[in-house]
């Protein structure tokens, strides 16, 4: 695959690190500004750095788009009279619909949005992925593609705005939850260090048994808990005190805020 990764910040320079360690790409550019920031990269022998976004797309065939939603339009009608019907346009950029793609180069180009968190530079995205009708051919493609940095899952658009919510906002929430396990933990005992070794390792286990079974989390649930044992009396008392509706609640209130700023955007 010939990729261009238009805007290497962090988000992209995470996306084109997942590509380059898989060996999923024979050729990448990668495009910025300041060039001196990314001359790291230039250790590969099949990356090329430049400022040049039209050199880039002429030189590659999958053009990810990894940059602010303020530059997105103009880049776009810069190098719109570059793409061919051999250009696969995979948008990364929050907001930035694909109807408002095709309003700058047509309907006739496979456009592709995605939307990875911040567990890319990890490789452990959860990346929800959305295309035009005539990009539907290639939404393969781009699993494959943010396969390769974690997991990806097609979606229909109408959707992304709650999947931000759960998987880009979703970070944090977990991130808390993980954090107050942590503060628990210290208050049985453990150091802070400790403490959230254990948390964020248990977290990390709990997660891994439900990918890796398919399992309902009840069903992994009842098998920790014990007729008048300790974890169903913890259970109990943290529903007691609010947790899941909590936690419901504030994706709820998150998924509203974030139709509000897509309404002041219109």
């Amino acid at each position: 695959m010939k990729i261009a990764i238009i805007g290497a910040g962090n988000l992209g320079l995470s996306i084109a690190k997942g590509i380059l360690s898989s060996d999923g790409a024979t050729s990448m550019y990668l495009t910025k500004r300041n060039t001196g920031e990314i001359t790291a990269f230039s250790k590969y022998e099949n990356v090329t750095i430049t400022s040049d976004n039209r050199e880039a797309i002429k030189n590659s065939d999958i053009l990810i788009f990894a940059i602010q939603p303020s530059q997105f339009g103009a880049i776009l009608e810069n190098c719109k009279d570059l793409l061919t019907e051999n250009h696969v346009v995979i948008s990364t950029i929050t907001g930035f619909s694909i109807s408002m793609i095709e309003n700058i180069i047509g309907e006739d180009h496979d456009i592709i949005r995605s939307m990875p968190n911040t567990a890319i530079s990890v490789g452990k995205s959860m990346t929800c992925i959305c295309s035009n009708n005539k990009g539907k051919s290639r939404i393969d493609l781009a699993k494959a593609i943010f396969n390769r940095m974690g997991h990806s899952l097609e979606i229909p658009e109408n959707q992304m705005q709650a999947a931000t919510v759960i998987c880009a906002s979703g970070i944090a929430f977990w991130m808390r939850l993980i954090r107050a396990t942590t503060q628990g933990a210290i208050q049985l005992g453990f150091d802070a260090k400790e403490a959230q070794e254990l948390a964020m390792h248990t977290c990390n286990g709990a997660a891994g048994l439900l990918i890796e079974s398919g399992r309902h989390p009840e069903e992994e649930i009842d098998k920790v808990t014990t007729p008048k044992g300790c974890t169903i009396q913890g259970l109990n008392e943290m529903e007691h005190q609010g947790l899941s509706s909590s936690l419901i609640q504030g994706i709820v209130a998150s998924y509203e805020k974030i139709n509000k700023i897509k309404e002041g955007q219109l």
